[in-house]
C-alpha cells in the first residue's frame, strides 16, 4: 500500500512540474508549430481567412501570450482554430492540460428565447428559466463576445454546438464576460413572468450525459419534458435508426440519428426493410428525420438515396420529406445535399448547421511543448457546385420549436409534414407558370400564380422576387415572355411598388413610353414618402415627359 501512495505522489508531482513548465515561452513555442503546420500541411484551409489574416491573428496572440493566465491562452488556441470556420477544424477544452469547468446547466436556443433545458438535479428549480444575463452581462451579449471561439460555419453551429462554450468559466474570462475567473456565477434568469437572481457555483464532474444532443433518463440530471410521454423524436435512443407507421396518416416515420451502422442492423438492410414495407402498405408519405444527425460515414449515404430514387411511390413532390436542424452535421449534410440533387425531397424545420460545401475529417495534431491536441480538416466534401455553395441547406419550411412545445411533447415540424395535403403540387412553379405560357393560358397562369402565392405549400417561395428576377433574366433575349412576368407581378402583387417600378422599367426599355408613364403614377399612388423607388419613379416620369415633348 506504501508503494501506491509514493505513486500517486510521483504522479502528481509530475502532473503539477508539467503544469509548471508551461511557460509563456513554451506556449509561443507550440503557436509557431501550429502556424507552420498549417501553412506547410493544411494552406487550403485559408478560403474563409486569408493566410494574411491568419497570419495577423497569430501575431497578435503570441505577443498577448505573455500577459495572459494559462486558461486564456488555451482559449486563444480556440479562437485560432475557430478563425478556419469549419467546424471539423477545432480544439477540444476537455482535453486541455489546463483544467476547465462548467456551469451544470444546459443551454438551448428555442423559438422564444434561451432556456435553461436542463441543469443538475441540485439545480433542478431554474429548468424552463429564460436566462437573461451572466454576471449582468446581457446574453445577446454574452453570445456575441464567446462566439469567436466557436468554429461557427453558420448561425446554426452555435446553437446546436456552440452553446455550451457560455457554460466555461474559463472562456467567459478569457472573452470578457467576467472581469475575472469566477467559481461561483450569478444568472439573471425569468421563470413565470418573475425576474430573479440565481447564484450556481461551477464544476469539474462531468457534463450532463447527453446522446444525439439530448438528456439521457436516469441520471443526476433533469429536465423539464414531461416524461410520461415521448414523441417520435426522441424515441427508441438505444438504436440509431427505428421506423414507425402512422397508420392514420399514411405515413412511415424514420429517425436516423448518425450516418452509422446500429449493432443490431446495418443502413443498408433497415432501409431496405423500410422501402419493402412502403411498398406493401398504403403509405402515401415518407418521412426522414435528420435533425439530430450529427454525422458519420458518408459512404453508408448511398443505399439511402438510390433507394429513394427508386420508389416511385414516394419520391414525388409532397411525398418524401427530410427534417433538419440545427444538429444536422457533416455525413448528414452530406446526405441531405444529395438528397436535394436526386430527389423531390422537400425540407422542414431549421437549417442545418454545416456549409453545403465543406471541409470535414480532421487529423488530430499533438502541439508539442503543451501535449494540446487540435484538428486540423484535410478532406473537402463538395456534393454540390461551387456557385451552388451556401451556409447551409434551408428548409423549404421553416419550422421551430417554442420552449412548451418541448416540455409538453410537441413536435411542430412532424406535425406541418403530417398536415401538409397540397392539390396539384409542384416543386418548381416558376416552372409551371412558363409552361402555361407557353400554352397561350396567360389567365390561367396569373390564376394559379395567385393561388400559390397564398398557399402555405409555397412558403419556401418568394414569388415576387423569383417572377422579378425570372422577368428581369429574359428582358432583352424574350421581351414578350419577359413582358407576361413582370405584369404577372404586379397581378399577384398589385400593392407592391417594387412591381410596378420594374414593369414601368421593362415597358420603357421596350418603347412602350405610355404604358411605363402609367406603371411609374402607379408607383407613386402606392405610396410617395420620399423612398428610393417613390426618387426612380418621379425620375423616370421626368424622363417620359421629356421623350414626349421631342
Amino acid at each position: 500500500m506504501k508503494n501506491v501512495y509514493v505513486l500517486l505522489i510521483v504522479l502528481f508531482s509530475a502532473t503539477m512540474g508539467a503544469q509548471e513548465q508551461l511557460t509563456s515561452e513554451k506556449w509561443q513555442e507550440d503557436l509557431r508549430f501550429l502556424q507552420k503546420t498549417v501553412h506547410e500541411k493544411y494552406p487550403f484551409l485559408f478560403k474563409k481567412i486569408t493566410a494574411k489574416a491568419f497570419d495577423e491573428k497569430v501575431e497578435e496572440f503570441y505577443v498577448a501570450i505573455p500577459n495572459m493566465q494559462a486558461h486564456e491562452v488555451v482559449v486563444g488556441f480556440s479562437r485560432i482554430m475557430a478563425s478556419f470556420k469549419y467546424g471539423h477544424t477545432r480544439m477540444g477544452y476537455s482535453e486541455s492540460p489546463v483544467p476547465f469547468h462548467h456551469i451544470p446547466i444546459d443551454f438551448y436556443d428555442f423559438k422564444d428565447g434561451l432556456f435553461i433545458k436542463s441543469a443538475h438535479k441540485d439545480h433542478g428549480t431554474i429548468v424552463g428559466a429564460k436566462i437573461v444575463a451572466i454576471e449582468g452581462v446581457k446574453i445577446s451579449k454574452a453570445l456575441q463576445l464567446v462566439a469567436p471561439t466557436i468554429p461557427l460555419e453558420n448561425e446554426q453551429f452555435y446553437k446546436g454546438y456552440g452553446l455550451n462554450h457560455l457554460t466555461f468559466p474559463e472562456v467567459l474570462h478569457a472573452q470578457g464576460v467576467t472581469d475575472s475567473l469566477l467559481d461561483r456565477f450569478t444568472l439573471t434568469l425569468e421563470k413565470d413572468g418573475i425576474q430573479f437572481d440565481y447564484s450556481i457555483p461551477s464544476t469539474t464532474k462531468p457534463d450532463a450525459p447527453m446522446k444525439y444532443g439530448e438528456l439521457i433518463t436516469g441520471t443526476d440530471w433533469v429536465d423539464g419534458r414531461d416524461r410520461s410521454f415521448t414523441p417520435y423524436y426522441l424515441k427508441n435512443f438505444d438504436k440509431i435508426y427505428y421506423f414507425e407507421f402512422l397508420p392514420k396518416e399514411k405515413t412511415v416515420y424514420v429517425r436516423h440519428s448518425r450516418i452509422r451502422n446500429d449493432k443490431n442492423e446495418k443502413v443498408e438492410d433497415f432501409y431496405n426493410r423500410v422501402f419493402k414495407f412502403i411498398e406493401v402498405n398504403d403509405v402515401e408519405k415518407f418521412v426522414i428525420d435528420v435533425r439530430l444527425n450529427g454525422g458519420g460515414n458518408n459512404f453508408l449515404n448511398k443505399p439511402i438515396i438510390t433507394g429513394i430514387i427508386a420508389n416511385i411511390k414516394i419520391n414525388q413532390p409532397g411525398r418524401f420529406f427530410v427534417i433538419t436542424g440545427r444538429r444536422t452535421f457533416s455525413a448528414a449534410q452530406s446526405l441531405i445535399n444529395e438528397l436535394d440533387n436526386y430527389t423531390n425531397v422537400l425540407f422542414v424545420g431549421e437549417p442545418s448547421s454545416e456549409n453545403i460545401n465543406f471541409y470535414g475529417d480532421n487529423k488530430r495534431v499533438i502541439l508539442p511543448k503543451s501535449g494540446l491536441p487540435v484538428y486540423l480538416s484535410f478532406a473537402w466534401w463538395q456534393d454540390k457546385p461551387q456557385w451552388e455553395n451556401a451556409d447551409f441547406i434551408k428548409p423549404h419550411y421553416p419550422v421551430e420549436l417554442t420552449y412548451n412545445d418541448y416540455v409538453t411533447n410537441q413536435d411542430p415540424v412532424l406535425k406541418t409534414i403530417l398536415d401538409f395535403y397540397p392539390t396539384n403540387f409542384t416543386m418548381e412553379p416558376l416552372v409551371y407558370l412558363n409552361q402555361l405560357f407557353e400554352e397561350g393560358k396567360s389567365k390561367k397562369a396569373i390564376t394559379a400564380a395567385q393561388r400559390m402565392a397564398k398557399d402555405y405549400a409555397y412558403s419556401f417561395i418568394d414569388f415576387e422576387r423569383e417572377i422579378s428576377n425570372k422577368a428581369f433574366i429574359l428582358l432583352g433575349n424574350d421581351n414578350e415572355r419577359a413582358l407576361f412576368f413582370f405584369e404577372l407581378a404586379t397581378e399577384v402583387f398589385p400593392k407592391s411598388q417594387n412591381t410596378w417600378a420594374n414593369l414601368g422599367q421593362a415597358q420603357w426599355e421596350t418603347g412602350n413610353f405610355e404604358g411605363a408613364k402609367n406603371s411609374f403614377e402607379k408607383v407613386l399612388n402606392l405610396s410617395n414618402d420620399g423612398s428610393a423607388v417613390d426618387v426612380k419613379a418621379r425620375r423616370m416620369l421626368q424622363k417620359i415627359e421629356a421623350k414626349e415633348k421631342k
